[in-house]
Order: structure tokens, then C-alpha cells, then sequence
């Protein structure tokens, strides 16, 4: 359920972008690199933005005043060592029910631009699956906002997602993970008087790792609401995200 990764992939325009680099390529060769035996091979070195693609958002990841999730001092995040709380290394590998919420198929159609996703959304989308919200679910969102035709301003400036009577009903109901098709999960621009009120509800408030940036189509297509979801992130030591591909086993 994973989008594209690598250099290709966008990021908002404060975030750096990946790069790839050729370590040995075709063109080594024509300019008379060795071959033993007539082997050859091509490498490559990436760099990647953790918050590109589809990636898991660790705990260091937002907070609010001085503290972390968990009372962490916001110390703890230095340029020099990365997160030495609460990094992406600390995540660890899931495999619990996924709840799909097609709100695709609910609004007839892709969401418009910022159209908010509150909790009434969701209880709808436990009652199409006939079933009830279970401790430690995965609730994955499909808005239609995944279109590698939109423009980089649309795409991050302009999301549907959750608003925070959703993050408030996703935490009362003690959710595992909550991941979305879009760049941050919730209502983009955020309400007035308010900066990404859903990350710091979940993530700051109540530890609840996003996922962003899914490709839930496929799934979507097969029809089914429940699955068994699967979550390994890379433990990357000090990150604030990792890339990752979740799975759905139907």
C-alpha cells in the first residue's frame, strides 16, 4: 500500500528531497571500467527525505510547549544526534486488524480540497464494515487525494482529512495506527487557531503513530473493509519517520 519512493517522490517545499546517486553504471563501462570475466554491475546511493512517500511519522516527530510524547524533554531532539527519544528505531512492527474508511466510495467521488473528515465518517465506515471498533485497530483513510497529476501546492496545501472531533474518537477508541492517502492525515490548512491540531492529539497526546502518503486504491478495488494489517518500519536510529510498506491480507 505504498506509494512510489526514491527521488521522484514530492515533499513540501520546507523539507529537503531525496536525491539518487550512481555509484557504477552502464556508463563506466563504455569509458573502459574493468569487467572481470565479463561482470558487471550497477549501484546506487540514495538519500532520503524520512517524510516522503510513504512513510511512518515516529513520536519525536511533533510536540507542543517543551515536552515530547510521554513527558520527554523536546531537548532530546538535536541536529547533531537526531532523536534521542522516541526515534523512528523505537517504532515497532505490527500486525493487528486494518479497518478501511473509502471515503471515496461514501462521498460517490474524491473528497474537494480540504474537506474536513469528522468522527460521524468513521462510525459510518465501522457500520458498512458490520463490525465494531476493536482495541488496537489500524484505521486506514482513502480520501482520493493520492493523484501524482496534482500540483505540489494542491497536493499540500489543500488536503481533506481528519478533523480533531475524529483524532478525539480514534484515540477514545484506543487505535493503533492511523494512516491516510494524503501528505499529513488531517484537514489541510488547519481550522483557525490551530497548527496540525490531529498530530499533536494523536501523536503528541496519546503516542498513535501516521501513516502517510498510502496508495490505497488496490485495496479499495478488492472491496473488502477488514483485513489483516502489516506494519514493519525500518528502525532508522534517531529519525523522526521511516519509509515503509505496509501490507493488507485479505
Amino acid at each position: 500500500m505504498a506509494q512510489p519512493a526514491g527521488a521522484a517522490a514530492g515533499v513540501p517545499a520546507h523539507r529537503n528531497g531525496s536525491a539518487r546517486y550512481m555509484d557504477r553504471d552502464a556508463g563506466d563501462y563504455a569509458l573502459g571500467a574493468r569487467s572481470p570475466n565479463g561482470f558487471r554491475f550497477a549501484e546506487d546511493t540514495v538519500t532520503i527525505s524520512t517524510h516522503s512517500g510513504t512513510h511512518v511519522d515516529a513520536l519525536s516527530h511533533t510536540w507542543s510547549g517543551d515536552q515530547l510524547y510521554n513527558g520527554h524533554s523536546s531537548a532530546n531532539i538535536r541536529s547533531t544526534s537526531g532523536a534521542r527519544r522516541l526515534g523512528a528505531e523505537k517504532l515497532r512492527s505490527v500486525v493487528t486488524r486494518g479497518i478501511l474508511v473509502d471515503l471515496v466510495e461514501d462521498n460517490g467521488g474524491p473528497l474537494a480540497p480540504s474537506t474536513p473528515v469528522g468522527a460521524d465518517a468513521l462510525e459510518r465506515a465501522y457500520a458498512t464494515a458490520g463490525t465494531e471498533p476493536q482495541i488496537g485497530d489500524a484505521v486506514l483513510l482513502r480520501t482520493g487525494w493520492w493523484d501524482p497529476a496534482k500540483s505540489p501546492a494542491e497536493y499540500f496545501d489543500l488536503e481533506p482529512g481528519l478533523d480533531i472531533g475524529a483524532a478525539r474518537w480514534l484515540a477514545d477508541h484506543d487505535v493503533a495506527i492511523v494512516g491516510a492517502d494524503n501528505y499529513a492525515v488531517e484537514q489541510q490548512p488547519s481550522p483557525d487557531g490551530s497548527t496540525f491540531p490531529v498530530h499533536l492529539h494523536l501523536i503528541h497526546k496519546f503516542g498513535i503513530p501516521l501513516i502517510e502518503n498510502l496508495d490505497l486504491d488496490e485495496l479499495a478495488a478488492t472491496g473488502r473493509k477488514v483485513f489483516v494489517f502489516v506494519f514493519a518500519p525500518i528502525p532508522l536510529a534517531g529519525s523522526t519517520a521511516s519509509p515503509v510498506t505496509p501490507l493488507a491480507i485479505l
